[in-house]
């Protein structure tokens, strides 16, 4: 049974959303020093790499990452690719098998970079694609972008009416989905139990059935 992991590693240099702290990770004592233990510290932004955006990213008073429901993190899933394209819309999303489904992937050109650099020019929603998406109702969606809408969208409409749903109880974002093929898995999505968080980066497997 196949498993592959979609999350983008963690390291010094790695690529982040402009602004954003780098990863960073320093051994603070050693076997060779202490004679005892290995032991780190890492520093990072909580949306770095491959991550999830709880409500409250967004939405005032909206359900932080530990209250996301686990069901929605745990189960089967479907990986869809949409092509070419510079934007995601609804005719996009009419042309894919995705009634019923509860746990969306969306791959886009964005894989062949996604994991190297940041582009300005990411692949993501519009804000009718996102309403469009809504009304499909599933529990979790993610994308291989470094956000849900495109880079200067003003009012950020797709974070606002996903995140804002009620019904789609996270969104994952960073995912590094090249060279799967498309349709149905198993998905573990494992974001840190940081209380209080509106996000925090994610260790993502999918398991081929």
């Amino acid at each position: 049974m196949p498993v592959y992991d979609v999350t983008v590693p963690m390291h010094a240099g790695m690529p982040l959303w402009p602004g954003d702290p780098p990863f960073s990770l320093e051994f603070v004592r050693t076997i060779a020093e202490s004679g005892v233990a290995n032991n780190s510290r890492m520093a990072f932004s909580s949306h770095t790499g491959t991550h999830i955006d709880a409500p409250l990213h967004f939405i005032d008073g909206g359900a932080r990452v530990g209250q996301i429901p686990p069901e929605a993190l745990v189960g089967p899933c479907v990986l869809v690719d949409v092509g070419d394209v510079d934007l995601i819309t609804p005719e996009v999303l009419e042309g894919l098998d995705l009634a019923g489904r509860e746990r969306i992937l969306f791959r886009t050109r964005n894989s062949a970079w996604i994991t190297e650099r940041f582009d300005e020019a990411f692949v993501a929603f519009s804000a009718v694609a996102a309403a469009y998406l809504v009304e499909l109702g599933p529990m979790l969606i993610g994308i291989d972008a470094p956000s849900l809408d495109p880079r200067h969208t003003p009012g950020h409409p797709a974070h606002m009416a996903i995140l804002g749903s009620g019904t789609i109880k996270g969104a994952v974002e960073w995912l590094a989905l090249a060279g799967l093929e498309t349709g149905n898995y198993y998905l573990f999505c494992g974001p840190l139990r940081a209380v209080g968080a509106e996000g925090t980066p994610c260790r993502v497997f999918l398991v081929r059935p």
